[in-house]
């Protein structure tokens, strides 16, 4: 059967510049969800770590946990990676003021990786991504090139993973691309 879905960044990704200094690519249909939920000391939900600072991320196997305000998660996964997870975070939360919703299909996720990453990020992001300041295992929601995006840092070398709004990601790309060019042949 063929594949219905189709991402808003088909027959564009990935790209990269020669040499490695600004690669891009895409985690296609990763799995997202939003999860609502006031925290009581706890470090766990359905067995997953929480984040337990601001702007951080948890991480387990395939899993991340971003933190995005104070009642407000992030839990994604790859395609395909662990079906059950949504009702598991349902089950885990039944019976709590919370929200457990699947918004998947509202966000693409481009991945930017390569030694001229973060100076591509700069050009676009008003934050601070000095590595002191913004690092691996960090997150931000944030706009880049006036285009809101959440920010996770996935690695020092380094690589980030941009969640934009599908009607946004077609444009972003081309945004990245055009602010890596600067650094072809670097």
């Amino acid at each position: 059967m063929a594949e219905l879905r189709r991402s808003p960044l088909d027959g564009k990704l990935p790209w990269a510049l020669p040499g490695g200094a600004v690669e891009l690519s895409e985690q296609r249909f990763a799995r997202q969800i939003a999860v609502r939920l006031r925290l009581r000391a706890s470090a766990y939900l359905a067995g997953l770590p929480l984040p337990l600072e601001p702007n951080r991320v948890a991480a387990m196997g395939p899993v991340r946990i971003l933190w995005l305000g104070p009642d407000e998660f992030l839990v994604t996964t790859p395609d395909g990676a662990m079906p059950e997870l949504l009702p598991r975070l349902a089950r885990a939360v039944a019976g709590r003021t919370a929200a457990v919703i699947d918004v998947s299909s509202s966000r693409a996720v481009i991945t930017l990786a390569g030694i001229e990453a973060r100076a591509v990020l700069a050009k676009g992001c008003g934050l601070d991504l000095h590595p002191r300041a913004f690092a691996a295992g960090q997150c931000a929601q944030t706009l880049l090139a006036r285009v809101p995006v959440i920010l996770d840092q996935v690695s020092p070398a380094p690589a980030y993973r941009l969640f934009v709004r599908r009607s946004y990601a077609a444009w972003l790309f081309d945004w990245l691309a055009d602010a890596a060019e600067e650094f072809r042949g670097a």
